[in-house]
């Protein structure tokens, strides 16, 4: 699947991968996909948290071959 937008949010800390994200989605239309790069440990759990209460999708959290995080969410 080809995510409508990517972010590569590496380096950051929380809150700023969920800020970046939540400000991207706003611009995005319901179903466009995100894909966000991200090196904070915290960001899988935060990104779960943070589709469960925005009602968002969250459609992948995996580790990549460089040992990010790949957060895939779809908007609502």
């Amino acid at each position: 699947m080809q995510p409508d937008q990517q972010l590569d949010l590496s380096g950051l800390n929380c809150p700023l991968p969920i800020l970046r994200s939540k400000k991207a989605l706003a611009t995005m239309e319901s179903g466009q996909v995100l894909s966000v790069l991200a090196t904070d440990p915290g960001a899988p759990k935060d990104f779960e948290a943070f589709c469960r209460q925005t009602g968002n999708a969250l459609l992948e959290s995996s580790v990549t071959a460089e040992g990010k995080f790949l957060l895939v969410v779809r908007r609502k």
